[in-house]
């Protein structure tokens, strides 16, 4: 389980002083059985970002030169807090507490020698003071940087493929409670649901799995004027790897920028269905697509990867 992880970071993150410096703080304790961790700090036009960074090392991982798969997991969010606006922990904040408690809890059982077969690498942004912008059905968390400059720190090009948590409750497309996946998406396409990451989540939750429907605009970069459900498949514009959006939705409709919404069962669900698709993924049990099917597709209907451009503006 990743409760205590949950509870030890969401104290660390619902904090007006809450830093990237803060964050790693609590991964000192396992930086001597292999575990790294660094920091960038971006001044945007509006407010400070911290970027993030810890890597898991596996045994067969890239990091000691073995051969394989790297699990990526980002953090997805505009901030942790809307200050002055708001006060307290947002909504929105709720892709990075999953994304973080999930490295928490892997550096853990790899201090404990429990560990993966290849390596996890896991980002995300911290911000406690990031604007908001109008959106319907209801406001979304902004980010003092654009979304393009959030995958330049937190998507890289070692992760084979990528799980992004990322809070989508501010829509009526899901109407339901708890975590939820997206088809595949790689390199403009939009794949077949995970049939290994099915599996996974069902036996995390205990439920029947939900589905995250997405449409060719929400694979398309922010910023082109087109509608988004949200920021969840973002991290898919920078990679040509496969990935996976993990949504932690709700019944109703909720803004990002509220706070008081988070409901850590969901949270810790998150972190942990990401834990059991590292094991699974990094041990060759669950990739993220048919290979020679995405195959198949390319050679029969040729590239999507113009849609993770700006396109024509003409």
């Amino acid at each position: 389980m990743c409760w205590k992880h949950v509870i030890a970071l969401y104290d660390v993150l619902d904090d007006p002083a809450a830093t990237g410096e803060r964050v790693l703080e609590t991964f000192k304790p396992f930086e001597a059985c292999g575990i790294s961790t660094s920091l960038t700090t971006i001044e945007g036009a509006r407010g400070r970002v911290d970027f993030v960074r810890i890597l898991i090392p596996g045994k067969r991982g890239r990091t000691f030169g073995g051969d394989a798969p790297t699990l990526g997991v980002i953090g997805r969010l505009g901030g942790i807090g809307a200050r002055p606006e708001r006060i307290g922990f947002t909504s929105d904040g709720d892709g990075a507490l999953a994304a973080l408690s999930a490295a928490r809890k892997l550096a853990e059982m790899r201090a404990r020698g429990d560990v993966l077969e290849g390596d996890v690498i896991v980002t995300t942004q911290i911000c406690p003071t990031a604007p908001t912008r109008p959106h319907e059905p209801v406001p979304f968390m902004d980010s003092p940087v654009p979304s393009a400059v959030s995958n330049e720190h937190e998507v890289e090009p070692a992760m084979d493929a990528i799980l992004t948590i990322d809070t989508t409750k501010g829509n009526r497309i899901l109407n339901a409670r708890g975590i939820a996946l997206t088809p595949t998406v790689r390199d403009g396409w939009i794949l077949r649901v995970c049939e290994p990451a099915l599996d996974i989540l069902s036996t995390v939750t205990g439920r029947l799995p939900l589905v995250l429907p997405v449409t060719m605009q929400d694979i398309t970069p922010y910023g082109n004027d087109v509608y988004h459900l949200n920021s969840i498949l973002q991290p898919s514009v920078a990679t040509r790897a496969p990935v996976i959006g993990v949504a932690i939705t709700t019944v109703s409709q909720v803004a990002g920028c509220a706070t008081g919404a988070s409901h850590l069962t969901d949270v810790e669900e998150a972190a942990r269905f990401a834990v059991e698709t590292a094991k699974a993924h990094t041990a060759g049990r669950c990739p993220f697509n048919d290979e020679t099917e995405y195959r198949r597709i390319l050679e029969r209907y040729g590239s999507m990867a113009h849609l993770r451009t700006m396109g024509d503006k003409a």
